[in-house]
């Protein structure tokens, strides 16, 4: 893609604390994913919450990549009880991730979900969560390995996730099942009501969602992008996200210039 064409895709960014000073973060390895699968170009949304114009933002904007994190959605969005003492939260992306998602649904906006990205999208359509998945004795530990290892290593196979025949991942993969890598610890408990599950882990945790009869509106909570030319589904789903996101970007233009 090239041109004014160009799909300009958001990525909402986390609240850190870098040496006593507020940082607006993502991972370099969306964006640089979103570029060498799709050609689009990222553009990183602090996490301001109610200071965002939801509208303005969103004209600006073809498509939305929601990412990982190891903050957790907090718990008072859905009903759910009070975390663990101790549990990371960062409600600035909450309340910019939130109301975003619910505009760019309802105006058949693009949207990649990923990891933390799932559990915000699952979140704002009136799902649920379940918090510390490593402690329910009928699923496995999701999280991260623990000590230290390479990238490859951290983010490499994990198991497999079966997919609903006749679903859309089913159709994108050509396969009854793929295998992912597994970083989270939170995951889906009631999925919301508009939710099609896409993908189920051998725990039976929900691992992929999507919006049917949306443009694209897709979750997985395992991180598709890490290299994502490597692998063929990853490469599907972010090529296919990028498809729809051009299609809104020519949309767009011809409105502008009907207008």
């Amino acid at each position: 893609m090239s041109g004014r064409n160009v799909p300009f895709i958001g990525i909402p960014c986390c609240l850190r604390s870098i040496n006593e000073r507020i940082f607006h973060t993502a991972s370099e390895k969306y964006p640089e994913a979103l570029v060498k699968a799709t050609g689009c170009m990222p553009i990183l949304i602090p996490s301001i919450g109610s200071m965002m114009d939801v509208d303005a933002l969103l004209d600006r904007l073809d498509g939305l990549i929601l990412t990982g994190s190891p903050s957790n959605v907090e718990p008072y969005h859905y009903g759910g009880p009070p975390s663990t003492e101790g549990t990371l939260h960062d409600p600035d992306r909450d309340a910019t991730t939130l109301p975003l998602i619910r505009e760019a649904v309802r105006r058949d906006m693009p949207v990649l979900a990923i990891c933390r990205g799932i559990q915000e999208l699952n979140v704002a359509l009136g799902g649920t969560l379940h918090q510390r998945i490593f402690d329910m004795p009928e699923r496995f530990n999701h999280r991260r390995r623990q000590g230290p290892m390479s990238l490859d290593e951290r983010y490499g196979p994990a198991h497999t996730v079966a997919l609903t025949p006749g679903g859309y991942f089913a159709r994108l993969a050509g396969s009854a099942e793929i295998m992912v890598n597994s970083l989270h610890g939170q995951g889906i408990d009631v999925p919301a009501p508009k939710l099609q599950i896409e993908a189920v882990a051998p725990d039976g945790q929900i691992e992929g969602v999507s919006l049917p009869g949306a443009r694209f509106v897709v979750g997985v909570q395992w991180h598709p992008e890490y290299k994502v030319l490597e692998n063929p589904f990853s490469f599907s789903l972010f090529r296919s996200f990028g498809e729809a996101c051009g299609a809104t970007a020519t949309a767009e233009s011809i409105n502008r210039r009907a207008a």
